[in-house]
């Protein structure tokens, strides 16, 4: 399912001063959700020095989005297409040590 990034204008002073939780904010995409349109909520980065807070949510499209954020009371200024980067996962490791076998026995 696609990834859109939300932006949000976010007073410096709103995010220590009751700025709705990661929670709440997912319990209002659900919410929002109209059959066939799920907007999951995936995270957000609160930029308080830029005043702004940026909102990852998957959905079928950004009119979704926008509903599951107005649901949770945000207007969202720009929704735009995203594409998650996340790192590869960390090498297996090969050998006796990934076969869980103990370490062969060394004789003088």
């Amino acid at each position: 399912m696609p990834e859109f990034l939300a932006e949000t204008y976010t007073p410096r002073d709103a995010v220590s001063a009751g700025a709705p939780g990661a929670g709440d904010l997912a319990r209002a995409a659900e919410q929002a959700s109209g059959p066939g349109a799920p907007a999951h909520f995936l995270g957000a980065i609160a930029v308080p020095g830029e005043e702004i807070c940026f909102w990852l949510y998957q959905a079928p499209t950004a009119g979704a989005v926008r509903a599951a954020m107005t649901a949770a009371g945000l207007r969202p200024e720009r929704i735009t297409p995203a594409v998650t980067l996340r790192p590869p996962p960390p090498a297996q490791p090969s050998g006796a040590a990934a076969a869980g076998l103990p370490p062969p026995s060394r004789t003088h």
